[in-house]
């Protein structure tokens, strides 16, 4: 068992900033000591076997990515980070716990699902990691598949409002799900966009020979996201169920989560670095030589990037320093350019869905840290301690202090990163943020009291993240 001591550091919790050392013995936080603090005892002074000096840097919780898609098959395809990739990639930027969606489709049942995602993660993370369950078509042995996997700690179940055939549950399946997940005290998730119209949109867009990337945004605008939002939390309210939205983009969605909350209602949002940053007119502006208009399939996630000139992304940045959005996770669910996005090459709506994020998410975050945008506090809030609490795993994961885990960031705000597809870890063959700059740069990575990361270098293995059987959320008790 390995006892590690981080000296001279900047403790950052939610709560405040301290000078501390941190100890961990083990797998254990057990101490967060006054710097060089006599308190440590002959004994454990004695005993501890290495030091990590973080003096002029913050030591900062473990980030906690809530909403990755490992593995996902999507369109013929695979998302191409692997549970191995992905988590070493995770790492890398300092995330030390993710949550992943176990996919299903409406001819697959729902449990042999959660045990193949168990298939594909167990001996191959590099981090610890847990589930959400993805349920399509609710039917009455997905409502009680939901009991069984309370209790196998998968306290957290995803629906959506679109991709009919596919994912899309009718409002009436949502209420059954919702309800169920009042009784069982479950997490519901929900992906909200009008598909029906989306659908409509596509098909008279292909007719009219509109086949670029562009259009998979333009067909699908914000008054989609924000009426499914609305028409959610309307129907939640009648299930007396708590409800969390993932990848919230138009500022008018998380206004109606705003406002709900305002009455009282347990509703919550996330958002994710690429609405933060990125807009619609960014991905009309991308070009290249080899693919013409086609390198904005790049950007092509859904729900999509929304315009700069209506004011989303500004709007998102308040709605997280002011908690009417909750916290950030990237949705990462990376495809390759190359035989994955040109599946898509003459028609948009084929185009697989997603972003490369997992690596950069605490970088691009700290990035509104320096630029005045949320303070170091809520920063860490966002990334890790409230998506801890949000999905049953806070006391072990999210914070700083005696009894929870090792996982551990020491942050250099003297550092520098930029971001490039030629020194990311992720499995694409390129990256969305390609040339981004940052003012800061991870510099360790402590999981579970072992050195991951440690100087650009990786000193984990492949299995050493842990299944996390989840609690239910905190924010519902």
């Amino acid at each position: 068992m390995t006892t590690t001591l981080i000296t001279g550091g900047t403790v950052v919790n939610t709560t405040g900033r301290v000078e501390a050392d941190v100890l961990i013995d083990g797998e254990t936080i057990v101490g967060v000591l006054p710097p060089g603090s006599e308190l440590l005892g002959s004994d454990l002074k004695r005993n501890v076997d290495q030091v990590v000096d973080a003096t002029g840097k913050y030591v900062l919780p473990g980030g906690v990515d809530a909403h990755t898609h490992m593995e996902m098959p999507f369109g013929g395809t695979f998302a191409s980070d692997t549970f191995e990739t992905g988590t070493r990639a995770a790492a890398y930027g300092g995330t030390t716990t993710i949550i992943d969606f176990i996919t299903q489709y409406p001819d697959q049942r729902v449990l042999d699902q959660y045990n193949l995602w168990q298939e594909k993660a167990a001996g191959n993370c590099a981090i610890d990691y847990g589930f959400h369950q993805i349920l399509s078509d609710i039917q009455p042995e997905s409502l009680t598949a939901m009991d069984e996997l309370v209790d196998e700690g998968v306290t957290s179940f995803k629906l959506f409002m679109a991709y009919k055939g596919v994912f899309l549950s009718d409002d009436g399946q949502i209420f059954r799900a919702f309800q169920k997940g009042s009784d069982n005290g479950a997490l519901m998730m929900m992906h909200a966009e009008n598909g029906s119209v989306i659908d409509v949109l596509v098909e008279q867009a292909l007719q009219r020979g509109e086949t670029g990337p562009i259009n998979h945004g333009l067909t699908r605008p914000w008054q989609l996201e924000a009426e499914a939002t609305h028409r959610a939390i309307m129907i939640a309210e009648v299930a007396d169920c708590p409800l969390y939205f993932v990848h919230v983009t138009a500022k008018q969605a998380a206004m109606q989560i705003a406002e709900a909350r305002g009455r009282g209602g347990n509703v919550f949002g996330e958002t994710c670095p690429q609405y933060l940053y990125f807009s619609l007119e960014d991905q009309l502006g991308a070009h290249s030589a080899e693919r013409g208009e086609f390198e904005g399939a790049k950007w092509v996630a859904s729900p999509p990037l929304r315009s700069k000139h209506e004011g989303h992304q500004d709007f998102l940045w308040k709605a997280l320093r002011t908690n009417e959005i909750q916290m950030v996770s990237t949705d990462h669910c990376p495809f390759c350019m190359k035989e994955q996005k040109e599946l898509g090459a003459n028609d948009f709506s084929k185009i697989p869905n997603g972003f490369g994020t997992v690596e950069h998410r605490l970088d691009l975050l700290y990035q509104g840290v320096v630029d005045g945008k949320i303070t170091l506090e809520r920063f860490v809030e966002i990334t890790s301690t409230t998506p801890a609490r949000m999905f049953g795993l806070y006391g072990r994961k999210g914070v700083i202090q005696p009894g929870a885990d090792g996982d551990i960031v020491v942050y250099d705000p003297d550092g520098h990163t930029k971001i490039s597809a030629d020194t990311a870890h992720m499995a694409i063959d390129y990256s969305a943020w390609e040339g981004f700059e940052i003012d800061g740069k991870v510099d360790t990575v402590v999981s579970r009291g072992k050195i991951v990361v440690q100087n650009d270098q990786y000193l984990g293995r492949k299995g050493d993240g842990q299944y996390l059987k989840r609690g239910t959320s905190q924010y519902l008790t």
